[in-house]
């Protein structure tokens, strides 16, 4: 178990800053794009790697001291935003494999403003590929671990009262 607490711990914070900084960059992204409604798609699905990683710092924290509480919401939370979360995790998984896969396709497709002379923007493409499938990896085992986890606590607690 302390494994599995350590293990949700690190993802969580890991998720909890790139998910963060994602969401940032969403935000920047609307206020230049026309097409909103795509960039807020994004938002929406990035931000539930925040508060999915959020809900699972608390639901951490309430398994290593039993004297804190966890709030009522917060199992709805793990679950809803947790399905939300692995569904951004399964899309960019996929994302990242085709990338990986066609980089130089997909370099083609993407215009630059300005191009970098001397640098290998192909192995820049699958780097980036590369870690978007990481993330995306980290982001559904701990969605996966945190739900486990949330049934060991709650099935606990239900032996307790």
């Amino acid at each position: 178990m302390k494994t599995n607490l350590k293990i949700s711990n690190i993802l969580s914070w890991i998720n909890l800053v790139i998910g963060g900084i994602l969401v940032a960059g969403g935000l920047l992204s609307m206020l230049a794009t026309p097409n909103a409604s795509i960039i807020l798609v994004s938002v929406v699905l990035t931000g539930s790697i925040v508060l999915h990683s959020y809900a699972a710092l608390q639901l951490r924290k309430s398994i290593i001291n039993p004297d804190v509480p966890l709030n009522k919401q917060t199992p709805i939370g793990i679950r809803f935003i947790g399905f939300l979360a692995l569904f951004f995790a399964i899309m960019n998984i996929g994302n990242a494999v085709v990338i990986i896969q066609h980089a130089k396709e997909v370099l083609e497709q993407v215009e630059l403003p300005f191009k970098p002379e001397g640098m290998d923007l192909v192995a820049v493409i699958r780097g980036v590929g590369v870690f978007s499938l990481l993330f995306s990896l980290g982001i559904a085992f701990n969605v996966l671990l945190n739900l486990r986890l949330l049934k060991w606590y709650q099935t606990k607690d239900n032996e307790a009262a």
